[in-house]
């Protein structure tokens, strides 16, 4: 339970963080070129394999959100390094809804390890 609550206090205010920038800060993402949409996908893959090989916990309890984020973060790395010159979101609901999701999670998180 500590490495989860150690996990969980990195990943939920970053989580917050990035995803209220990239509300604010939308406009960024309208022309990127291939290599910086790679660089993240290699980030995120980092970062999911990071999560996934510290925190493999299949347990049904509010752990498992840490597990789901490092493998949801793996595939979109795998996502963005493979298919860089792909489509990638756009200002639409569903984005809107993904960014509020992540908010949400990251928020669960934070309270759950500093309240």
């Amino acid at each position: 339970m500590e490495t989860s609550n150690n996990i969980a206090g990195l990943i939920g205010p970053t989580l917050m963080v990035m995803s209220l920038s990239e509300f604010i800060n939308f406009q960024i993402w309208t022309k990127v070129e291939a290599t910086v949409v790679y660089l993240n996908g290699l980030l995120f893959f980092i970062g999911g394999l990071a999560l996934i090989r510290a925190h493999n916990s299949w347990a049904m309890d509010w752990t498992l959100l840490i597990t789901m984020i490092g493998w949801l973060s793996l595939i979109l790395g795998l996502y963005r390094i493979f298919f860089p010159n792909s489509k990638q979101l756009g200002k639409n609901n569903w984005t809107y809804t993904l960014l509020g999701a992540l908010f949400a999670m990251g928020s669960f998180l934070t309270v759950k390890v500093y309240l």
